[in-house]
């Protein structure tokens, strides 16, 4: 009965969790040989068939002729068609993260690692073929980048991804609707007519040549994404199909299904250097005048600063702002949007001198019901419709409409394969229309919402906007309270009532009324409290945050404190922002007077620091920065640490593991122990499967030298052993560590469901816990063990003359089904029933 109750009484301490024209005369001894993408299992050439080098050329050749077409017809600007743009004139490296993890992508979002550069996804050693996955937003540029690669590789430029495949497959997934193989993709969207190439050519190709690599562009357009017909693509994502091959994936949304060894890389879009950089290489060149000019236009529009992290938005905003004298600063998003549609109508209506021309453009741009309805009616399905038969459209739109936003680029027209065949066996070809952008669609669907909003009751018009989800269409709620201010009011309304909606809510408020004086009040209540952003947000929850911080920091409205809860892996300040897992960015506020930054899987080393303190340098009111993480506890170089720190005595405080507290010395630069500090590591330390267990070893090995108490440590579920030096090793997944003797331990649970160990392994627990000189107990929880511990004398005996307690809720090898409280006579080495 003792041993119950003391089992029962350290229970109660703690909760466990569960837990990427001159080529038919080349030598084919000039193409690119296989590297890193060929198989590692081709010790023996396979043997070719008798045309193979002849077909291989010939298809290069047309792929390079076929991706020429697509790289150098770029639009920075929909409705200018005569400059068309090379995409290396254009391609601007924005953010771009690594998931780093043990294999499963959909965990929590906290092990992403910024890329330098986008050439690094393809760094993986010479192997096995790899899957990878590049995950970003509408308009974050995953085609703009994939079209890079197929300029690399076309033009042979040295040391890029894919410059060292034979072939390179790019293919755009929306066009392959009834596409049942890589060969008839291949035949029917890459090659002309006139290629003498049959689809058997080309599957022989492809079986034949060792280095392939295939780019498949847009998955969440994929029109057989959800149904048995795209199964195939399917079968290639997952190395089912094609498995020789890699494969490089862009998405807005991870497929269902996908190998655990893929890379995932995701696009942050553009931050600070990456915005001036395009300037100069798209819009003005060098000049420096102009490049301030865009800049000092962007600066005078803070409401468009969310909107300009995406490329695609930034683009056109730098050409509009560079080109357009009577560019202004907008109050909204909405005003903004108005603007540049009436850009796109101006442009024709000045090309033209036909006066029926601009009457009818005029008329086009101010009646525009039934648009606006067929873009609503695509975005609240439950599988949203962005692309449409070009007979419906101009059936119901008319075809003089249709022509006129097909001139202006608001409407694109794309030639698809239809799934039937001629008589003779030819191919029969449709036409899909979609828009330039899913969010020109939102702009067209907030006409309708905010007029059904107008109409509705409460109730109907909350039953009509559970069908679109916020997440997914800010921007057309945004746009919806912007075009009308009584549609506003309800739909504001709505978004109050939500979870988490107020944030939200507020920067629909601001499109409603343009103004900041009309919401101050609301931004001062919510700010006056500490600010959150967390890891269990969704990302339109974090960026209403982020942009309630801007909106308070241009207007000098005061921030009490923002705290980054678990939300932030590394503190990296990309571009001056800090930048967060969800991939937004949070810039200086000049109203933030304290920083907490916490979380156990934050990790920040020297150079990363020093970047967080110039972070913290911009924030002018700054009083305080706050981590709770793993810091590396070494000298920082007292000669980087931002001066104005030190003149400002901002105070910046580490809470190590639990309540040990130490602040930075900004003068030395050295980590003092804080007074207010208690010497104890308090409550239990977890070593698991799920948690950061590298930085908790650290710095538990660090409390136990400095002579600090540890609690309690809890090894859950990584079958700990014993190893030579006295140490407990770690099985984990990718690697093995090592829990040094901890002298300061003053309690160790081994928790381990249904695993058994043999005598050697208790014994190898019980000696590492014998030269835990503090502990005073010892659990085994959830194994199977040997009914009496042999070998172990002297051991028993420190343990004996110790007064340690070891007490297991076990089973054991006589009793296999029989899980009970048991203690270990430590005389007898037997465990004994309670």
């Amino acid at each position: 009965m003792r041993c119950t109750c003391l089992l029962l009484g350290i229970m109660s301490k703690y909760i466990v969790d569960p837990v990427i024209y001159s080529i038919y005369h080349t030598d084919l001894k000039t193409m690119p040989h296989p590297s890193k993408f060929q198989r590692e299992d081709d010790s023996e050439p396979i043997p070719h068939p008798p045309r193979y080098k002849e077909h291989l050329q010939i298809l290069a050749a047309d792929l390079k002729l076929a991706y020429k077409a697509l790289y150098e017809a770029i639009q920075p600007i929909p409705y200018i068609r005569d400059r068309l743009y090379c995409v290396d004139k254009v391609f601007i490296e924005g953010g771009s993260e690594e998931w780093v993890g043990d294999g499963t992508f959909r965990g929590k979002g906290t092990s992403w690692v910024r890329l330098e550069s986008y050439k690094d996804i393809y760094t993986n050693p010479p192997g096995k073929p790899i899957r990878y996955i590049i995950q970003a937003d509408p308009g974050f540029g995953k085609t703009t980048q994939t079209l890079q690669y197929t300029f690399n590789w076309s033009t042979g430029v040295k040391g890029s991804p894919f410059s060292d495949v034979q072939l390179l497959i790019y293919l755009r997934l929306r066009q392959l609707r009834g596409v049942r193989s890589l060969a008839i993709a291949i035949r029917r969207y890459l090659l002309p007519k006139s290629c003498p190439l049959k689809i058997a050519d080309i599957r022989e190709i492809l079986e034949h040549t060792t280095s392939v690599a295939i780019i498949l562009d847009g998955w969440d357009e994929y029109p057989e994404l959800n149904t048995e017909l795209g199964g195939y693509m399917r079968d290639i994502i997952t190395a089912r199909a094609s498995p020789n091959h890699d494969v490089t994936l862009t998405t807005r949304y991870l497929p269902k299904e996908f190998p655990a060894t893929a890379r995932r890389v995701r696009l942050t879009g553009f931050d600070d250097q990456a915005r001036d950089q395009y300037i100069r290489k798209a819009v003005v060149g060098d000049s420096d005048e102009s490049v301030e000019q865009i800049k000092q236009r962007l600066k005078d529009n803070p409401v468009l600063a969310d909107l300009c992290q995406v490329p695609l938005f930034f683009v056109m905003f730098a050409h509009l702002a560079h080109e357009k004298e009577a560019f202004k600063r907008f109050k909204s998003v909405t005003e903004f949007f108005s603007f540049m549609i009436k850009c796109f109508h101006e442009h024709l209506r000045n090309k033209e001198e036909d006066p029926n021309v601009e009457r009818q453009s005029r008329q086009y741009e101010g009646v525009h019901e039934e648009l606006s309805a067929l873009a609503y009616e695509g975005l609240s399905k439950p599988d949203q419709q962005i692309v449409w038969k070009k007979e419906e459209l101009i059936r119901r739109l008319g075809e003089g409409f249709y022509e006129h936003h097909k001139r202006i680029g608001m409407l694109v027209e794309e030639e698809v394969i239809t799934d039937q065949t001629t008589a003779d066996g030819f191919d029969v070809y449709t036409s899909e229309i979609r828009f330039y952008h899913k969010l020109f669609c939102e702009w067209y669907a907030a006409y309708h919402l905010a007029e059904l909003a107008v109409t509705l009751d409460g109730a109907e018009l909350s039953s009509e906007l559970k069908k679109l989800d916020p997440y997914d269409l800010q921007y057309l709620y945004r746009f919806a309270c912007g075009l009308d201010p009584a549609a506003g009011k309800k739909i504001i309304s709505y978004l109050q009532s939500l979870k988490g909606g107020d944030k939200f809510a507020v920067l629909c408020i601001l499109e409603q009324t343009g103004e900041v004086d009309d919401i101050k009040e609301t931004v001062k209540k919510l700010c006056a409290d500490t600010v959150s952003i967390k890891m269990g947000d969704t990302k339109l929850l974090q960026r209403s945050t982020v942009q309630l911080l801007d909106i308070a920091s241009s207007h000098k409205i005061p921030t009490s404190c923002l705290h980054l809860n678990g939300c932030v892996s590394e503190a990296v300040a990309a571009g001056g922002n800090l930048l967060l897992n969800s991939g937004l960015h949070v810039p200086p506020s000049t109203t933030l007077e304290t920083i907490a930054i916490t979380g156990e899987n934050l990790d920040i080393p020297e150079g990363k620091m020093i970047g967080l303190l110039t972070y913290a340098e911009k924030c002018e009111k700054l009083k305080k920065l706050t981590l709770q993480c793993l810091l590396p506890l070494s000298d920082l170089p007292a000669e980087q640490i931002p001066p104005s720190l030190k003149t400002r005595n901002i105070e910046v405080l580490l809470l190590s593991l639990k309540e040990l507290v130490y602040h930075l010395n900004l003068i030395q630069g050295k980590w003092v122990k804080h007074s207010s500090g208690t010497a104890q590591i308090g409550g239990y330390v977890e070593l698991s499967r799920g948690t950061e267990i590298g930085w908790r070893v650290r710095e538990l090995t660090r409390a136990s030298a400095a002579g600090i108490p540890i609690a309690q440590v809890v090894i859950y579920g990584c079958s700990p052993v014993a190893d030579q030096s006295g140490s407990i090793s770690l099985a984990l997944l990718s690697s093995q560590l090592s829990l040094p003797i901890l002298s300061t331990l003053q309690e160790l649970w081994i928790r381990d469901i249904a695993r058994r160990m043999d005598n050697t392994e208790v014994v190898g627990i019980l000696s590492y816990t014998a030269q835990c000189a503090a502990v005073k107990v010892l659990v085994f929880d959830g194994q199977t063990l040997p009914d009496r511990v042999q070998g172990a004398e002297s051991t028993l005996s420190t343990l004996r003359s110790r007064n340690v307690s070891v007490l297991g809720r076990m089973k054991t090898e006589s009793s296999p089904s029989d899980c009970r409280v048991r203690c270990l006579d430590l005389f007898s080495g037997v465990w004994e029933d309670d």
